[in-house]
């Protein structure tokens, strides 16, 4: 007989998905104001700073006339956050995306009004004074303050508050580079730590929201548009090589930024002055190389364009890498996956001179996705953020060979990302990698147990001390039933504390007067067996009548903590023991392959 499957879905049932992405996409629509904002104020603090003028227009620091006062610019705008952090709020400082993860994961996903302020206005003073940042991560922390907010006004849970919080700040990093794909595969791949429509499902729209809305402010071409020529064969090895090279690079800046903070937390200063001492680097590094200041979108467009020789591109490459780290490391505010397609464009550029087998505008796209996929432990956003930001169809192949050997290098390399170290030295761990969980893939019909041995709501306590939980005891408890409904579970211990309480009287009481001042706990056949683990530890329980429905009770079978554990002994199979089923031969060699050893 076939049995009623009706209740298993390939993913679960969400009444409450409708609300939340209506209000996904109203959150979309506010980050991508936020960002314009915020590129406005970047802008208006660059003329400030480096041209001495009230003006929104888009101007390169690189083009100031300040000569050796230069210096001193950066070193203006770190003194003015590191007051800001200090007596506004310690959460503007950073790159904005570790403070987002934070927040989801330790802190449910509750962001303060200050950070929605003080974040893109310390950024924009920072990014406008010099400071080698992009405005991505202040503006993933803008957008995600900005729906953690929204959703603190309503009535939510924190899993619908994280996705909100997650709306925001993929739908702000939208805004500023128009590569809505690649902020939902961002949002999959460090934020949400979760793939399930509830959260899926508002957070693209909240990017779809945002793609269109950002046509208003900054129109629809992509960012850096280029098309290279098809790669040819041996291009495959080039990938690879760009690819090793580049998760050196990213494996590289990160353990030197980490050990860069080290030294600013041995200084004898209060952490307020150390944007400051940064600004003094960034300033120096300015001086000697001023394309390496400020955002430097239009720097990224010439490396990928091949409009820098190579000596320039070297000093590039490594003015952009000391001032960075050094920056980054003293505390101040801004982000980084600007500075990381800068590096790994410049990275590209040098190696687009010996690299063969394609297109030598390849090369800087291809170590600029790879760098910044190694750095951030996010391979397919930045295979997809690279295309987002170009369109080059030709060039998917190898931004895919590429990134992929960096990811795989930077894995082995470094135990965690630039991402999760920050978080990882305030005392939190995180686990990047997940899967299904095997009770949740499970329901309760599939591993509960049909026969059920029960006790009749008339027999007494004393009866069924003796008759069911004698020296012929059989099982541990035995659900109640009256009438076939479930009133309830007994065992040992319930019926031996009646029994110690001295009243002869209460060894006469029927067991479904007993059950009749408790609140029966069941399950459901169509529960997840996730659902019921929770229910058993959250009331201390060691297994739940199973009924067909909470109306009638009628008892259908019986599932317990064993039952649950036989899921997780069936997964740790599949992971660790290793088996042949067949063997390959090897002709007239007595050579053999040694037998594969068993786990277990």
């Amino acid at each position: 007989m076939h049995s009623d499957d009706s209740h298993k879905r390939d993913f679960s049932a969400n009444a409450r998905l409708p609300g939340i992405s209506a209000l996904a996409a109203v959150i979309g629509a506010l980050a991508t104001l936020a960002a314009f904002v915020l590129l406005s104020l970047i802008h208006w603090f660059t003329n400030l700073f480096f041209f001495g003028q009230f003006s929104f227009a888009d101007r390169s620091p690189a083009l100031n006339t300040l000569g050796p006062w230069v210096i001193v610019v950066p070193v203006i705008g770190g003194l003015i956050v590191g007051m800001m952090a200090r007596f506004g709020s310690e959460k503007i400082r950073g790159h904005g995306i570790p403070e987002a993860i934070e927040a989801i994961l330790f802190g449910k996903s509750k962001m303060s009004p200050k950070v929605a302020v003080l974040k893109p206005l310390s950024s924009g003073i920072v990014i406008g004074s010099g400071g080698p940042f992009g405005a991505e991560g202040p503006i993933i922390m803008t957008g995600g303050a900005l729906g953690s907010l929204l959703a603190q006004c309503v009535r939510v849970t924190s899993a619908e508050r994280k996705t909100l919080l997650v709306a925001g700040a993929a739908a702000g990093m939208t805004a500023v580079f128009g590569t809505p794909v690649a902020a939902v595969l961002l949002a999959v791949e460090l934020l949400l730590f979760e793939w399930r429509p509830r959260s899926f499902l508002p957070v693209a729209l909240a990017c779809a929201v945002a793609g269109f809305a950002r046509s208003v402010f900054f129109g629809t071409a992509p960012l850096f548009p280029m098309q290279t020529l098809p790669p040819h064969a041996v291009a495959l090895f080039s990938c690879i090589i760009a690819g090793l090279l580049a998760g050196a690079l990213a494996s590289g800046l990160s353990a030197a930024l980490y050990k860069v903070e080290d030294l600013f937390g041995h200084l004898p200063l209060h952490w307020s002055w150390w944007p400051a001492i940064g600004g003094l680097v960034v300033g120096i590094g300015g001086f000697i190389e001023p394309r390496a200041l400020g955002v430097g979108y239009d720097v990224i467009g010439d490396l990928l364009h091949q409009h820098i020789v190579l000596q320039v591109a070297i000093a590039i490459l490594v003015v952009k890498a000391v001032i960075w780290v050094v920056a980054l490391g003293s505390g101040t505010s801004g982000g980084v996956l600007a500075p990381l397609l800068m590096l790994g464009a410049g990275l590209g550029s040098v190696l687009s001179h010996v690299l063969p087998g394609s297109d030598p505008a390849l090369w800087p796209l291809v170590c600029m996705a790879a760098t910044l996929g190694a750095t951030l432990g996010a391979p397919l956003t930045a295979i997809v953020f690279a295309f987002g930001l170009t369109h080059d169809t030709n060039a998917l192949l190898p931004l895919l060979t590429a990134t992929l050997v960096a990811h795989g290098f930077a894995t082995v390399v470094m135990k965690r990302s630039i991402m999760t170290e920050k978080i990882a030295r305030r005392g939190y761990h995180i686990y990047r990698e997940y899967g299904v969980d095997p009770l949740e893939r499970h329901y309760v019909d599939e591993v509960m147990t049909r026969t059920v041995d029960t006790i009749d709501a008339n027999v007494t306590v004393r009866e069924a001390l003796d008759r069911y939980f004698g020296s012929t005891q059989q099982r541990r408890a035995f659900p109640v039933l009256r009438d076939g409904a479930v009133l309830g579970v007994v065992d040992r211990s319930m019926l031996d504390a009646v029994r110690a309480s001295a009243a002869t009287e209460a060894l006469d009481t029927p067991l479904g007067s007993l059950l009749a001042q408790r609140s029966p706990d069941m399950a459901l056949p169509a529960e997840t067996c996730r659902q019921v683990a929770t229910r058993l530890a959250i009331h201390g329980l060691e297994r739940l009548p199973v009924v067909a429905d909470r109306e009638s009770r009628r008892l259908v079978g019986i599932v317990s903590r064993s039952d649950l554990v036989k899921l997780s002994l069936a997964h740790f199979e599949e992971e660790h023991k290793k088996e042949r089923f067949r063997r390959i031969p090897m002709g007239n060699s007595k050579r053999r392959f040694p037998p594969v050893r068993k786990a277990g």
